[in-house]
């Protein structure tokens, strides 16, 4: 699932409701006996990085596999009282332009919040059981998730916030590791969610991630969670990884930051999620529109956004981070987009960017320069990803 935005350190702001003491994650014992460097993230004691570091992190996760403790994120199981769950799924393509009718049992599909002037309140992921729905969204925004939630779904749909820890298995090795302890997981691919047991535990795991590699997200009642951790650790391809590596594995995967690449001052279409919404509630679908915000992203759809998400690469080895402005050449007054995420790609040895621009400037190869410190830096559009993705999807 999505990471949230912004600087880990930097994340409990006063006045956001995060300013409070931070929770701790099941796993946060596991963390100090770790060696975890910990710091304030999304209202919770995070791990940033543990001894090996964050290069060795990221590059041991792109070559083997890494295992990353997300759970702060929300889980939000979704029910029709009447235990009908098509009416689940009709209810919540109300609040989601996804097909979440056609979801399959056993599947899982990367879905939007919108409001009602098209901008994106959240991007989520959505599994379909077989008396359930299941949401992981954000930490910084699981609360408000579920007021939302409630707010807008009728009073037949049961809505339950899941207390349960969640761990993400990531990298090329993940299935070797994962089925020495649950031999079924070998069967699944991408995008598949799976009931297993783990140890004797039950756990919830799907084929997926936010790496743009393979692997699992496995969610497992929190009592259980260090258990399975340590077991998985045990395995000589797997290294624990923090908040470091997970933000510069999502970036070179070009996987958008909920807060800085997309919030609710963009649409689908401008971000680059046109695919995340389905067919079928398109213009000319089956259940076309129907959900917030429907008129301006179809219209969006269909005659094309002003701006675009973009791949960028600063020549040079200095990374332009997020806000750097950017402009159509050195001598322009006026800015024509900004850059949402930028760091170093350890796997391309090379600083990598993300950042909005006009749908004229948006075309692979093109120049622009963003300002860093008051001089203006090269940068070269590019497609996205960065890295090619690593997904089982057959």
């Amino acid at each position: 699932m999505c990471p949230e935005s912004g600087t880990p350190v930097a994340q409990n702001r006063p006045g956001t409701g995060l300013d409070a003491a931070p929770e701790r994650t099941p796993l946060h014992a596991l963390h100090l006996r770790l060696g975890a460097r910990m710091v304030p993230f999304a209202g919770y004691e995070m791990p940033l990085q543990y001894p090996a570091g964050v290069l060795k992190e990221h590059l041991h996760t792109r070559a083997a596999a890494g295992l990353f403790d997300v759970s702060h994120m929300g889980q939000i199981a979704v029910r029709a009282r009447s235990g009908d769950l098509a009416e689940a799924a009709r209810a919540l393509e109300s609040l989601v332009p996804a097909d979440i009718v056609g979801l399959k049992p056993g599947r899982q599909r990367y879905g939007l919040l919108t409001d009602e002037g098209g901008g994106i309140l959240d991007d989520l992921m959505v599994a379909r059981l077989g008396d359930r729905f299941v949401f992981v969204v954000n930490a910084a925004r699981k609360a408000a998730d579920e007021a939302h939630l409630r707010a807008h779904l009728p009073d037949s749909i049961d809505l339950a916030m899941l207390p349960r820890a969640l761990i993400a298995l990531q990298g090329p090795r993940a299935e070797a590791a994962l089925a020495a302890l649950a031999p079924e997981v070998a069967a699944m691919r991408f995008m598949d969610a799976c009931e297993v047991a783990i140890l004797g535990t039950p756990a919830l795991v799907t084929r997926s991630g936010y790496t743009g590699e393979d692997g699992f997200e496995i969610s497992l009642p929190s009592e259980s969670a260090e258990a399975v951790a340590a077991a998985l650790l045990d395995h000589a391809d797997i290294l624990p990884v923090g908040l470091g590596a997970r933000d510069s594995l999502r970036l070179e995967a070009g996987l958008c930051l909920h807060g800085a690449d997309i919030d609710p001052g963009t649409d689908p279409v401008e971000a680059g999620l046109t695919w995340a919404v389905s067919p079928a509630r398109r213009s000319g679908g089956s259940r076309a529109g129907g959900f917030p915000g429907s008129d301006r992203i179809l219209r969006a759809i269909d005659e094309g956004p002003a701006r675009l998400r973009v791949g960028l690469r600063p020549e040079g080895r200095a990374p332009v981070r997020a806000g750097a402005a950017l402009y159509a050449g050195t001598g322009e007054a006026e800015p024509v987009g900004i850059v949402t995420s930028g760091g170093f790609g350890p796997s391309l040895q090379a600083p990598v960017a993300m950042g909005y621009l006009p749908v004229a400037l948006s075309k692979p190869g093109t120049q622009v320069y963003a300002d860093v410190r008051g001089q203006r830096l090269p940068l070269s559009v590019t497609r996205l990803p960065f890295v090619p993705a690593g997904f089982k999807r057959g």
